[in-house]
């Protein structure tokens, strides 16, 4: 893998392409929205979640529902100083992490459908671990499919895409100049993946959290098959709080400062009427390892 820049080489060499997309971002493209969700009222508290051994910290965006139906609950986030380092060679606790989808689905709500992007590529990598070595704030990302009976989606094509730390995509995409940033990374798939999912409607990915670029939250995108046939194409985002944590403390991101926008003037979520975002932000927990868990329910059919 191509040696890491230094930041402040790396931000001066950048600052168009991230000024590129940001134009982008906010260029109009609205994602058009599904069903009615609830309202989403913030408040602190703290949550434990045990699987065997496992003590986790849970944080999420408000209480209410998940889109799935789970209950979620604002916590108060480790400091990101005590979450791991070193990308996915770091997941050392990883046959002990709890199953993220234990709760209950009462009411699945569909997400969001927004923009695809530029960022694309053609290539389908069926893998678990998507990293390809890049390192980073390892994050093990567990997505549940699922219709709007609740009924689990088995067997479902569930696509992901995202930034390195850098806040760089890879692949041949439509437009390189704009999601690259280095032109090396042309020839990579580093943070793109496919899974199928299981007779539970899950798929997992081993991945690290994504950088920032101009214009934009921090987010993941994802696209959903069914029967070969699209079903949703949508983005999840992580708790405005784990975000600015991460870029503030942790070592391999701080010295890219705090992401230019937030949900508040992100194109994407700031289309989404307040009462549905929760569909799309992510219960995150930190594990026994440093690892952060990240996993949603999303009914997408």
């Amino acid at each position: 893998m191509k040696a890491k820049k230094t930041t402040d080489s790396f931000l001066s060499e950048k600052y168009n392409r991230r000024r590129v997309l940001g134009i982008l971002a906010t260029a109009g493209m609205l994602p058009l929205i599904g069903c009615a969700g609830q309202t989403n009222e913030t408040e602190n508290t703290t949550t434990t979640e045990k699987t065997g051994e496992e003590a986790s910290t849970v944080s999420d965006a408000g209480t209410g529902t998940d889109g799935g139906g789970q209950e979620t609950t604002v916590a108060d986030v480790t400091p990101a100083d005590s979450w791991a380092k070193g990308g996915t060679t770091a997941m050392t606790a990883k046959s002990n992490y709890p199953n993220p989808f234990t709760a209950a689905l009462t009411a699945c709500s569909l997400v969001a459908t927004t923009t695809e992007g530029p960022c694309t590529t053609s290539t389908d990598l069926d893998r678990e671990d998507i990293s390809e070595g890049w390192k980073g704030l390892p994050l093990r990302l567990g997505i549940k499919v699922v219709d709007t009976s609740c009924k689990p989606l088995s067997g479902a094509l569930v696509r992901v895409w995202h930034t390195n730390l850098e806040g760089s995509y890879s692949g041949q995409t439509p437009n390189n100049n704009m999601c690259v940033s280095d032109q090396s990374y042309t020839s990579n798939d580093f943070f793109r993946g496919v899974r199928t999912a299981d007779s539970d409607g899950v798929v997992y990915f081993d991945s690290c959290f994504p950088g920032w670029y101009r214009g934009r939250a921090v987010h993941i995108h994802f696209q959903v098959k069914v029967n070969g046939q699209t079903t949703r194409i949508s983005q999840l985002f992580f708790p405005e709080d784990v975000t600015k944590e991460v870029f503030t403390d942790h070592d391999d991101y701080k010295g890219f400062g705090q992401p230019d926008t937030v949900f508040s003037n992100d194109n994407i979520m700031s289309g989404i009427p307040s009462g549905e975002r929760d569909r799309h932000i992510m219960t995150v927990a930190r594990m026994s390892d440093g690892v952060m868990l990240a996993s949603k329910v999303v009914t997408v059919a």
